[in-house]
């Protein structure tokens, strides 16, 4: 046989016993070049870019930049739907009180390159006084509440009761706004009217600062109805926020309190308060933005009074929510499309002042963020 038949031989024979070799000591061998392992055989390659290891992040990144976009798609959809009745309207929008549609029937007219039944003219001020002073009056009554109710329900309560409590506090916030409305209209607001409102508002001085105080009470629809009603609603949220605020409160805060000498209203007010005022303060702008965008609730006890101002605190009245809800469908009537131009823009002067209210609490927050210490008498 000749020497290179019998190497070849040699190699044939010992082959086997090499792989089984190789592999009892290194394991399973390799994959080829190509597989699955990688494109050079020496490693795993990159991975796909639908594997959840590069693609969960891009979707998690992508993700974050959805209330951005989210809130840029409402504002450039509401101003290009207004951008019509922004130019009819002018800057004597923000100085007139007068809701008029026009004359329907008549042929259109057109002023500004805008068309418009003959008369159109429309004012915002009683919208926008009527959704503040309702949201203002909300506040004022719905602030003292839920700090209270928080405050008892974490600190003086027992562990079972406070739980109930807040059991009921969340079944509160979740109660639908029409059928707190409707409660409003039925029973709340004549007994706010006949009841409550008459032990004042037939006695108080007759002087200049008292007089929006002062008058008929009517039938329970107006701005103290709405803003009791408002208040009844933001109660829950601030409350409920409160409550998980404290709870969070290292307890050797109160304690080291109570150990210098505080009594528990100045340790409430000198240490815990400060502790969680930024989250109050958090809380409170939720009740806010609540509170200014509450529609169906507002246009049901509030009278949905256009064209004019409260005259006074239970005076009829509307809201800038209120009135795109109750002004909506006779705006379709309208061919031109002026009204619901108009209600478009009424709606971004919402938006404005709801994004004002934000970046206010924002920095208010930011200016009251201190820590606390506890601080005995005399110290």
């Amino acid at each position: 046989m000749a020497p290179a038949d019998l190497v070849a031989s040699d190699l044939g024979s010992r082959a086997p016993a090499a792989v089984v070799e190789d592999h009892g000591r290194d394991g399973p061998p390799s994959p080829p070049e190509g597989g699955p392992g990688g494109g050079d055989g020496r490693g795993p390659g990159p991975a796909a870019w639908w594997r959840p290891a590069r693609l969960i992040p891009v979707v998690l990144h992508a993700a974050t930049y959805v209330p951005l976009l989210s809130l840029v798609a409402i504002v450039a959809a509401l101003a290009y739907k207004a951008a019509p009745a922004i130019v009819y309207n002018g800057f004597g929008f923000f100085g007139r009180s007068t809701w008029d549609m026009g004359n329907l029937y008549a042929p259109l007219t057109t002023s500004a390159g805008v068309s418009h039944p003959p008369g159109a003219l429309y004012g915002v001020v009683p919208l926008v006084v009527g959704t503040l002073a309702s949201s203002a009056i909300a506040i004022v009554l719905a602030v003292p509440v839920a700090l209270g109710t928080a405050i008892i329900v974490v600190e003086k309560l027992p562990a079972r009761l406070s739980a109930w409590f807040g059991f009921f506090l969340e079944l509160l916030a979740g109660v639908p706004s029409v059928v707190i409305g409707l409660w409003g209209v039925l029973t709340l607001g004549p007994f706010l009217s006949h009841d409550v409102a008459k032990l004042w508002a037939d006695h108080l001085p007759d002087v200049p600062v008292l007089s929006f105080f002062r008058g008929p009470t009517y039938n329970g629809e107006g701005l103290f109805t709405a803003g009791v009603v408002l208040a009844m609603m933001i109660v829950p949220i601030i409350a409920a926020t409160t409550r998980d605020l404290l709870r969070q409160v290292p307890r050797d805060l109160a304690d080291g309190a109570a150990a210098l000498g505080l009594t528990d209203a100045e340790s409430m007010r000198q240490v815990v308060f400060p502790w969680v005022r930024p989250g109050v303060i958090g809380a409170t702008l939720l009740g806010l933005g609540r509170a200014l965008g509450e529609t169906i609730a507002v246009a049901m006890v509030s009278g949905a009074l256009l064209g004019a101002n409260a005259r006074s605190l239970y005076s009829e009245m509307t809201t800038i929510a209120a009135t795109i809800v109750t002004q909506l469908d006779s705006a379709l009537t309208d061919a031109s499309g002026l009204a619901t131009s108009t209600l478009a823009e009424v709606g971004l002067i919402l938006l404005v002042i709801t994004l004002l209210a934000n970046v206010g609490a924002r920095l208010l927050v930011r200016g009251v963020a201190t820590p606390a210490l506890p601080v005995g008498r005399g110290i």
